[in-house]
């Protein structure tokens, strides 16, 4: 009976003497822990920031005085023989664009390239009743300063 009672006895020490999990793994759990903890931090914080940047984009993409500038480039011959056929945006629309309900105004610069050369398209208009009017549509090459008109007549805005 002295043997049992003896080995339940190292066996309840040895417990006792035992050291948590934490005690135990701390050197590799804490840097872990936190560098895991900082870095879904920095990932929330990254992927917030590209949602934020993306629906801009996107509600500025889908505007519709964007897409018929882009489109006119696109389909004019003089601006694909200066700057190229595969006409690309490149960066974003700086200016102001202002829509509310079936009016609205638009002000803005957007750089496109071609795989010949760069230019700059600069976009100014108005919106009645839901359909955009332009004062000005016009590609300005860099090379050279040209401008090439995309409105057929010079100025549209003074028919209204």
């Amino acid at each position: 009976m002295n043997q049992i009672n003896e080995v339940q006895i190292l066996n309840y020490m040895d417990n006792q003497n035992q050291k948590s999990w934490i005690a135990r793994n701390w050197p590799w759990a804490l840097p872990v822990g936190c560098c895991s903890g900082c870095l879904i931090f920095i990932i929330l914080i990254i992927v917030g920031f590209g949602a934020t940047v993306l629906s801009v984009v996107n509600s500025l993409g889908g505007m519709s005085p964007i897409e018929e500038a882009i489109e006119l480039v696109k389909k004019d011959a003089r601006v694909t023989s200066v700057i190229g056929e595969d006409i690309k945006t490149d960066g974003f629309p700086q200016g102001n664009i202002s829509i509310s309900d079936s009016d609205g105004e638009v002000d803005f610069v957007i750089p496109i390239k071609g795989e010949l050369g760069e230019a700059e398209l600069v976009v100014k208009g108005i919106r009645k009743d839901k359909k955009w009017i332009y004062e000005d549509l016009y590609v300005e090459i860099k090379e050279t300063s040209e401008r090439i008109n995309l409105l057929e007549k010079e100025k549209v805005l003074e028919s209204i």
